[in-house]
């Protein structure tokens, strides 16, 4: 039976005992309806998975001692930097789900000309923290101890202009090059359009700013299907996916 993992931003270490959180513990305790001597894993972002047993159980806490500590060895030698435009209903979460899933290590969402989403304000706030509990809860699924951070949402302008050395590549139907036409890089900035795609002077800017336009094949994908094929794509070629 596979132990479940468990996210706290909590310090850990071994031998003390800790209460978990009001998610966490809910979750445990009445989710997965866990008792007193069952093992949990639990990870905070540091790279190490930390093995635990719950101590304790009651309605309102939860407590567990960590027994043991060992580094994870699944992170991915590629850094790879989503700018992902955003996109209606529950398609941006599915993105940021996958892309955690399959290694990513930063994601901002962009606002462009197309993206057709009104956020601003508490609203924004808030959809910034569902954003990040959804890449906890996306390491927590595929066995990640570092978690990806979700940056706060910016204009793709503001995303261009940052610096960075890194490989650069935008999706582009009509591009000669493809992913197996790059020299091999371990840091890669993608930007992906949204639905409707860039407007050509999105298209112009993201040229300025030293990005490589590639293409996937002969088929126009969706924004959230067109991350999730370069990134997989990208891990085939150059990082660990087999």
């Amino acid at each position: 039976m596979r132990i479940p993992r468990i996210y706290t931003p909590q310090a850990l270490a071994v031998n003390k005992p800790l209460q978990l959180e009001d998610d966490a513990a809910n979750h445990v305790g009445r989710v997965l309806r866990m008792q007193a001597g069952q093992a949990l894993q639990l990870f905070n972002g540091d790279g190490n998975n930390y093995g635990a047993t719950i101590f304790d159980v009651s309605k309102k806490q939860l407590t567990v001692t960590i027994s043991q500590v060992e580094p994870n060895p699944v992170e991915s030698p590629l850094r790879i930097h989503l700018g992902q435009a955003i996109s209606r209903g529950d398609r941006m979460d599915f993105a940021i789900q996958k892309a955690v899933e399959l290694g990513v290590t930063e994601i901002t969402p962009l606002f462009t000309e197309r993206c057709g989403v009104k956020l601003d304000g508490e609203r924004l706030t808030k959809r910034n923290e569902q954003w990040q509990k959804i890449a906890i809860s996306a390491c927590e699924q595929s066995g990640r101890s570092v978690v990806p951070q979700v940056h706060p949402a910016i204009s793709l302008d503001l995303w261009l202009a940052q610096h960075t050395n890194s490989l650069r590549l935008t999706l582009d139907p009509w591009a000669s090059a493809t992913i197996k036409t790059l020299s091999a890089s371990q840091d890669i900035r993608l930007v992906i359009g949204p639905e409707g795609g860039f407007t050509d002077n999105e298209v112009t800017a993201t040229s300025q700013a030293g990005f490589t336009g590639i293409q996937l094949g002969p088929r126009v994908l969706r924004t959230e299907t067109a991350a999730l094929t370069a990134i997989s794509a990208l891990q085939l070629q150059f990082g660990d996916l087999a």
